[in-house]
């Protein structure tokens, strides 16, 4: 009897060690902390914005943008990092600080347009700008950047869906080259730091 009841314990013990790795694979697996195998490229990027149009090859060459792929109606994650990027730009001093253009790319064209993205942003600051296009230019500056994001569906809520999305902050200088990709973070620290090593350049 005691050697059975020690098997079933260890049948236990292995299928809760299982699920629990099992779990923790789904975890690594969520959209917003995967980047594809060969890691992004960048590039130019030339969208419909809140400024008229936003194009990367339009900044100056001492300038450098941090980019945010979300929603307006993100429920947490986007309105975090919307935040923080604020806090990092604003610890700059003034000189410092106009060298960095926030840019939030909206993967939710459908109910994202340029008035409810500029409505949206004022919340962040002036300076943040809003920008969107069609599923086939989000799609090409998704592959690029390594930027994934699916729709869900809640039919139990007034928003219909939400949209599970990436959540890293890219540094990116006028040329498209990707100088840094931030990992979500609550707190500015991880970005200023990045955008300190992004200006010293």
């Amino acid at each position: 009897m005691t050697s059975r009841i020690s098997a079933r314990r260890r049948w236990a013990l292995g299928l809760a060690g299982g699920l629990v790795v099992a779990a923790a694979l789904l975890w690594s697996f969520r959209p917003w902390q995967v980047t594809p195998p060969s890691g992004p490229v960048g590039g130019n990027i030339e969208l419909p914005a809140t400024t008229g149009t936003f194009s990367l090859s339009a900044l100056q060459d001492d300038q450098v943008a941090v980019l945010f792929f979300g929603y307006s109606w993100c429920p947490d994650v986007c309105p975090i990092s919307l935040a923080v990027v604020r806090q990092a730009r604003l610890s700059l001093p003034p000189q410092l600080r106009r060298r960095v253009v926030p840019v939030m790319i909206s993967v939710d064209p459908e109910r994202d347009t340029l008035e409810r993205l500029a409505e949206y942003l004022a919340a962040f600051g002036d300076d943040m700008v809003g920008a969107t296009g069609s599923a086939a230019e989000l799609a090409d500056i998704g592959e690029r950047y390594g930027v994934v994001w699916r729709k869900v569906e809640t039919p139990d809520s007034q928003m219909e869906y939400a949209v599970d999305h990436t959540a890293s902050l890219y540094l990116v200088k006028p040329d498209g080259t990707i100088l840094e990709r931030v990992l979500h973070s609550p707190t500015p620290g991880p970005l200023k730091a990045a955008l300190d090593r992004a200006l010293a350049e």
